[in-house]
């Protein structure tokens, strides 16, 4: 296993944007383009899964195996750096169902990088995902079924190492100060946990979560991360759950307006599902005033656009 295959060019670049939104309040916004930082596995899914992979290759295993649903970022990130490391993959889906239907373009993504495929239905699939996250990280060391010997990645790729490794965002954003928002869409909490961990006194770290309902549990997983990562909390963060636009994985026509919108002014391609999101929710903190003037924000682009978003 050659984790080194996964070792970027880094860091990952900074763009200022000229937006008069931002400048008639005294603001200024900038991107720490993530998900530029490598080819096959970009973004905070590279940060991510980096530090599990070489503790994978240190305890000598062969294979990773994970959990996702249909269109999971997660488990193509995961199918491509077992590829690229020569590791094999097992990604467990939601839903058996799909495996008679005809691959979408994420799972064939993912099985033409070698991953192998196990539909389970919904109540197979929580019961084993609930094994997955009984321990961490990398545990259990042996999942039941017929896979054998696996390290085994949670759900959207997140735990204690995950989150550590997130933690370099803030060693790619030289000179944070008291003056500092450093904005990422939250998904199960592992980025923003890195992140605020990470930053200097003074500077803070805002949240945006992409799912409905997910107030008090998100906080809660980052209050946990942070205890078992970094044996205290932290007070230099927060979540916004206004902004996820109808709920997990949802597009709802206004938050594709202000994508396209922002594309055309900046001449640079958004995500939707995550990005947008968190782009959306600071311009309006922007508009409302909610940011103290002299307020520098970076947005941290966690991933590219899907082929839908194009």
């Amino acid at each position: 296993m050659d984790v080194t295959a996964l070792h970027p060019r880094r860091p990952s670049p900074v763009q200022d944007l000229h937006d008069e939104r931002f400048e008639r309040r005294g603001l200024r916004l900038r991107l720490l383009r993530d998900e530029l930082i490598h080819p096959l596995v970009p973004g905070n899914k590279w940060r991510k899964l980096l530090p599990n992979l070489e503790a994978a290759a240190a305890e000598g295993h062969t294979r990773l195996l994970t959990f996702g649903g249909a269109y999971s970022n997660h488990v193509r990130a995961v199918a491509a750096a077992a590829d690229a490391c020569g590791m094999a993959s097992v990604g467990v889906i939601r839903g058996e169902e799909l495996a008679r239907a005809p691959r979408n373009w994420s799972l064939a993504r993912a099985e033409a990088y070698g991953m192998e495929l196990a539909f389970v239905d919904r109540g197979r699939y929580r019961r084993l995902r609930q094994q997955a996250q009984a321990e961490d990280p990398g545990a259990p060391r042996d999942l039941p079924g017929r896979w054998g010997r696996c390290y085994v990645l949670p759900e959207g790729g997140t735990n204690v190492l995950a989150a550590r490794g997130a933690a370099g965002i803030a060693a790619d954003l030289p000179g944070l100060g008291p003056r500092d928002l450093v904005c990422c869409p939250v998904g199960t909490g592992g980025t923003l946990a890195g992140i605020a961990a990470a930053l200097p006194a003074g500077a803070r770290a805002l949240g945006v979560a992409v799912l409905r309902g997910g107030a008090g549990y998100l906080e809660d997983e980052v209050t946990r991360l942070h205890q078992r990562g970094w044996g205290r909390a932290f007070g230099n963060w927060r979540i916004d759950h206004d902004h996820h636009g109808g709920g997990f994985a949802r597009v709802p026509v206004e938050l594709a307006g202000f994508a396209a919108a922002f594309e055309e002014r900046h001449g640079l391609a958004v995500e939707r599902r995550y990005v947008a999101k968190m782009l959306a929710c600071v311009y309006d903190l922007a508009e409302r005033g909610a940011l103290a003037p002299g307020t520098r924000v970076t947005a941290v682009v966690t991933g590219p656009p899907e082929p839908e978003d194009a």
